[in-house]
């Protein structure tokens, strides 16, 4: 190919398209809606991160100022963490409205991950988010397929196309210098959202964009590319393939409908019927009949732990828990706390891949839509995707696990088993305590990580693009004139 021949046919296409009024304004418009959501979600990620951080300030310092007292009653006194935004949700937000904000963590219970965005807004919220991503992902390729639907099928209609072939500019050629000028004009408008991402995260203050989320944006922005290229090829063969003008419209405008719309609902809805999940109810309910046939740690006759109990007192030599160097009550609490733990995690792994399951339906549907590849690997890259939300999960109840333990350290080492009289002060131990139990820190994925998170994804994406330019290839050789 020509290369001559290829960037004349690609400024054609430019040209046309800047001398058209209507899609000067349309791309203007474009580029408003991406400058104020640039601007929306920037605010948003302040506000709420100053918000979490001041909550979570202000629990640290509740909690170390709690007075004297029993350990036991500390860990049931409980504590909350509160799930921190990522810094690239300004760019995709992913499921960051829809999934919880806080937990409150506390002894022998794990809570769900409550107060998102979604239950306090109306049911508006359903229709989504004006955000980067959303625009580049659904309203920039009907932009390129309105601008693409003419690049050949006008040619076709006004004779230009056999001027060309006439003159010996190859159908290779013609599609190819299309579908450059198609793509540059979508790489225009990535290269607005870099500025504006890198000025958002340099505008906010006490917030550095790290070398680590400099990284992550060169990734999305390569795939968003890919994808724009993608669509790219996708108009440009429509018009190609379509006697007129109107039936390349109507088939493009048919193809977006199909993926922005149509596919992602409906694989949604596959993966919930196929995978169904259990309600919360039903989850908590299975949960609590498996700790009561295994036992109440706080009940001292309860069959397993009063067997425990006699083998504690063999081991040491005692004949009542008074006689033993630690105290009891802990060391039962600390083993029911165990019990606990892995009962719920058991049932919540097996919750968690039933979800993925459910997000495997719509993971494969990326081979037939390129939109769900991109969606996928933009949320897992820009920390807003369902991983993030079950690292953070997962975290916070390795926390809770670690502040019950910790207070029943506490207790086994500091209470005495001895039972304080009617008139005794009960027991506790001195507040300083407190301030030993670290305070929660949320350790996000590595950036490797959160790429090959979407291996399928990323594959499906990559097999989209070879797949459309093996099809220009042979395209190019049966497409006609007329």
């Amino acid at each position: 190919m020509r290369r001559d021949v290829l960037l004349l046919l690609a400024r054609q296409v430019v040209s046309n398209t800047f001398r058209n009024k209507a899609i000067v304004m349309l791309l203007g418009i474009v580029a408003i809606l991406l400058v104020y959501a640039t601007y929306s979600c920037a605010g948003i990620y302040l506000q709420e991160t100053q918000s979490r951080q001041s909550y979570q300030k202000e629990v640290r310092e509740h909690w170390e100022e709690m007075p004297d007292k029993h350990p036991h009653r500390m860990a049931h006194y409980g504590y909350i963490v509160f799930r921190p935004k990522s810094p690239l949700s300004i760019f995709d937000p992913g499921m960051e409205s829809y999934v919880g904000n806080a937990v409150f963590l506390e002894a022998h219970r794990q809570n769900s991950v409550n107060f998102s965005e979604a239950g306090f807004s109306t049911g508006m919220l359903r229709f989504g988010e004006i955000s980067m991503a959303m625009i580049l992902q659904i309203l920039v390729p009907l932009v390129i397929f309105f601008i693409g639907f003419n690049t050949v099928a006008a040619d076709r209609e006004n004779g230009t196309l056999k001027i060309l072939l006439g003159q010996g500019v190859s159908w290779k050629e013609i599609l190819t210098g299309k579908i450059i000028g198609l793509f540059g004009i979508a790489l225009s408008l990535l290269l607005l959202v870099i500025v504006l991402l890198l000025a958002a995260g340099l505008s906010i203050p006490q917030q550095q964009l790290t070398a680590d989320d400099l990284w992550l944006i060169c990734w999305i922005m390569l795939f968003y590319a890919v994808y724009f290229g993608i669509i790219s090829i996708v108009a440009v063969l429509i018009s190609a393939y379509s006697r007129t003008a109107k039936l390349a419209l109507v088939s493009s405008i048919s193809i977006w409908l199909l993926w922005a719309i149509i596919l992602p609902r409906t694989m949604q809805a596959v993966g919930g019927f196929l995978y169904a999940s259990p309600s919360r109810i039903e989850f908590e309910t299975a949960i609590e009949k498996e700790l009561i046939q295994k036992g109440d740690s706080h009940n001292p006759d309860d069959p397993y732990y009063k067997a425990l109990k006699d083998s504690v007192l063999r081991i040491y030599n005692a004949t009542s828990v008074e006689q033993l160097p630690f105290n009891y009550s802990g060391f039962q609490m600390k083993e029911g706390e165990r019990i606990s733990a892995v009962i719920y995690n058991q049932h919540l792994f097996a919750l968690l891949e039933r979800y993925q399951q459910q997000n495997d339906v719509s993971r494969l549907s990326a081979f037939i839509n390129p939109l769900m590849a991109l969606r996928n690997l933009s949320m897992s890259i820009s920390g807003t995707g369902f991983n993030a939300y079950t690292r953070f999960q997962q975290q916070a109840e390795g926390y809770r696990y670690q502040l019950a333990q910790h207070m029943n350290d506490l207790q086994i080492k500091l209470i005495s088993n001895k039972k304080p009289g009617d008139n005794d002060k009960p027991y506790s131990i001195s507040r300083e305590h407190w301030k030993s139990l670290p305070d929660f820190s949320y350790k996000a994925d590595s950036p490797v990580r959160m790429i090959t998170s979407e291996t399928l994804s990323l594959f499906a994406l990559l097999c989209w693009m070879l797949l459309l330019i093996i099809t220009v290839s042979i395209l190019s050789k049966k497409l006609k004139a007329i």
